[in-house]
């Protein structure tokens, strides 16, 4: 699944091609995503002038005059650009075709992710309203999580994955968060000190910082093709580990289903 990493280095790849640029045609192949595609998206976002592609959490915000498209890309999407005229592949859902002769291609295997249209003010959609902080944001710090967590009997895995909590957080990098900040990911969320939570908060932003900036040296260009970005996968510290020394401790790295979620970490440096 794209986590925050990925879905900001698709910001910034994109963001080149698309700013600026007039909507003269929407190609839709197949409407049935996570949410049908609306019937009159057509009608709203061609002729449309795109000012700026921006993230909230896991969703691209694509700003026109008129409103904003919002995307997710579900499990297993990824947006591209094609020059015009590429021929489209098996899973190449939807081409928005820009006035300089490129398309924004979304490609969707498992069909998961979605494009919504709104002329509200995006962030009162009732998909991004309730969102947690952004990682990055001066509010989310260890006091924050602290208050947060108080009195919670969820496992802190599962409570900083929740995007109530704060957005962004998935599976591998609340993982390699956690053995950074030499937390167990089982712990009660109201068990945990707030000197362990600043830890924790300052572990999130460095392995997401660290992800995005991997991603973006990974993957040169956004043009359409089969290459995928490397991202973090070559620097991961235990997420699919299992069986491996731990590389502080060398301790046997473990894996444990916590929230339905494989989870890994060390016994000995994480409590």
């Amino acid at each position: 699944m794209p986590e925050l990493p990925e879905v900001e280095t698709t910001r910034c790849g994109i963001l080149p091609y698309v700013k600026g640029q007039r909507v003269i045609s929407l190609i839709i192949r197949q409407r049935q995503l996570r949410y049908p595609i609306p019937l009159r998206l057509k009608h709203e976002l061609v002729g449309q002038v795109i000012t700026d592609v921006s993230r909230r959490g896991k969703y691209l915000l694509l700003s026109c005059d008129a409103g904003t498209l919002i995307i997710h890309l579900g499990m297993s999407g990824s947006l591209r650009i094609a020059a015009a005229g590429t021929a489209a592949a098996r899973h190449d859902h939807v081409d928005i075709c820009l006035a300089n002769d490129v398309c924004l291609r979304l490609r969707d295997p498992r069909r998961f992710g979605l494009l919504l249209w709104t002329r509200r003010p995006p962030l009162q959609h009732r998909l991004l309203r309730d969102l947690g902080p952004e990682p990055f944001a001066a509010e989310f710090n260890g006091d924050y999580l602290y208050r947060r967590g108080r009195g919670r009997r969820q496992a802190v895995k599962s409570f900083i994955m929740d995007s109530h909590s704060v957005v962004g957080v998935g599976n591998i990098y609340a993982s390699e968060a956690l053995f950074s900040a030499a937390i167990h990911p089982a712990r009660s969320a109201g068990r945990i000190a707030r000197d362990r939570y600043q830890a924790l908060a300052e572990a999130i932003k460095q392995v997401l910082q660290q992800a995005i900036t991997r991603g973006g040296t990974t993957l040169h260009d956004f043009y359409y093709g089969d290459d995928q970005p490397g991202y973090f996968a070559n620097r991961l510290q235990v997420y699919g580990r299992e069986g491996n020394p731990c590389p502080i401790c060398a301790t046997p790295i473990r894996q444990r289903q916590i929230g339905q979620r494989s989870s890994y970490y060390c016994p000995h440096c994480q409590h």
